[in-house]
């Protein structure tokens, strides 16, 4: 019932539309290297750059930065806080429409 609907469930972090295209991508995988996030979401370098930034430090995301040979990699993952807040991001977007 939307009446139920609480505003202050949506959690500003993820509900953008790039922070929630990376966390809807990283909840179906381990982890996600920088250009197939940047391919899916058809994102600029620094775009997600600063997106992965703010869900990193509200830590929903893990990168880690390494060197495959001599190239560098960038990988990201979800957090086990992440998923609990992406559940929880979800449920309230459930809310929102009403439950079937």
């Amino acid at each position: 019932m939307a009446d139920e609907f609480d505003i202050n469930r949506i959690d500003d972090v993820i509900h953008g539309r790039v922070r929630l295209g990376i966390m809807a991508i990283l909840s179906g995988v381990e982890t996600a290297d920088f250009n197939t996030l940047k391919a899916r979401l058809q994102a600029t370098d620094g775009n997600l750059s600063v997106h992965l930034r703010k869900l990193e430090d509200a830590g929903f995301v893990a990168v880690t930065k390494r060197f495959e040979g001599r190239k560098p990699l960038t990988e990201a993952a979800m957090t086990p806080e992440g998923r609990k807040a992406f559940i929880a991001y979800l449920d309230a977007m459930q809310g929102l429409v009403g439950k079937p």
